[in-house]
């Protein structure tokens, strides 16, 4: 299923109107509780993190409020011909209606982000990180190895970036596919290892992680974004 994305002005673009509104919102949760529902995580939970937080903000920042309204055409300037808007920031009707799809919009997203962190934390829960060999004292780069309730174990290259702002620093995660092994004798994690080690000679030295659980869940969806975040507050804590 290709889950329709909510647009990101969705309260305020084309009519605003408490039941329109309910319909679309209701539309676009039924498609996320069914991606939860078969624990396909991102990109829904991420897209209710941003909706929820965007009407928070709205509801609590009166100006940032009015930035998102739509203005009224009310004429054209007889000079300049140029056509004149007015805000209808201030109609209150509109505003009790936008309150209204606020309150409901905040309560649904709420609902929403509860289901989907109580599936994200039994799945992380499930996932066991573990470094495959010697870590190197640089661990910003090498190999990250999903394996799950299934015989192949999925093989990502991945590459640790430290990003810095004035209040914080953060680290950022890249992972490209490199491929997919089938669990045998000589595929075990060293094995792999091994062979990375002989067929990519540009990466002499890597760290090289195993994440390990014993659910069938989706890769792209839930198994490597939750890895990806174990592995970098993995990283971040052998760095101190």
């Amino acid at each position: 299923m290709i889950m329709e994305r909510l647009s990101k002005d969705w309260l305020t673009e084309k009519h605003i109107d408490f039941e329109y509104k309910k319909y679309v919102l209701l539309a676009y949760l039924q498609q996320v509780s069914e991606c939860f529902r078969t624990v396909k995580l991102y990109p829904s939970l991420a897209d209710l993190v941003e909706h929820y937080k965007v009407a928070k903000s709205i509801k609590e920042n009166k100006e940032q409020l009015a930035s998102h309204f739509p203005q009224r055409l009310t004429g054209i300037e007889e000079d300049s011909l140029r056509l004149k808007y007015e805000s209808i920031f201030n109609d209150d009707k509109l505003m009790g209606e936008l309150e209204s799809i606020l309150e409901f919009s905040l309560l649904k997203f709420s609902d929403g982000l509860q289901e989907g962190k109580q599936i994200y934390d039994f799945v992380e829960r499930e996932i066991h990180l573990l470094p495959v060999g010697l870590l190197p004292i640089d661990a910003s780069a090498g190999y990250l190895f999903l394996k799950d309730a299934s015989s192949k174990t999925e093989v990502f290259c991945f590459t640790l970036t430290l990003f810095e702002q004035p209040n914080a620093m953060w680290r950022g995660i890249n992972t490209q596919y490199v491929g997919s092994y089938t669990r045998n004798f000589t595929h075990t994690f060293e094995g792999i290892k091994n062979e990375l080690l002989r067929s990519n000679r540009s990466l002499p030295n890597p760290a090289v992680y195993a994440a390990e659980t014993e659910l069938t869940i989706p890769i792209s969806e839930t198994f490597l974004p939750i890895a990806k975040r174990m592995l970098i507050r993995e990283v971040s804590k052998s760095s101190i």
